[in-house]
């Protein structure tokens, strides 16, 4: 089992910046792929971004650029830092631990871009 719990969304201007954060307890966080979706209503949820056990990144095109995802094993964190914030990034970011066929997610946070 992993508990996730999101933080640092909120309410910013269109070009500002943003940095998630989720925090994990549990199972041995290190060999889990970390995920960060979002979802906005009437939706699916969006993969935005994904980082390895061993920390290799991949992103979503529509934020390649402007989204960095990293981890910190040692703290059992792993944190999304967003740039240039645009209105249709605003969506509840959900942080998502995925092993074999096992998916844990975090409650999630609002993002809203807006001025």
């Amino acid at each position: 089992q992993v508990q996730l719990v999101e933080s640092g969304g909120g309410l910013v201007q269109p070009g500002g910046s943003l940095r998630l954060s989720c925090g994990a307890s549990g199972s041995v966080f290190s060999t889990y792929v970390m995920n960060w979706y979002r979802q906005v209503p009437g939706k699916q949820r969006e993969l935005v971004a994904t980082i390895t056990s061993v920390g290799i990144p991949n992103y979503a095109e529509s934020v390649k650029g402007r989204f960095t995802i990293s981890r910190d094993n040692a703290k059992n964190m792993v944190y999304l830092q967003m740039n240039s914030l645009k209105p249709e990034d605003t969506a509840v970011y959900y942080c998502n631990a995925h092993r074999y066929n096992h998916d844990y997610w975090g409650q999630g946070t609002q993002v809203t871009v807006s001025s």
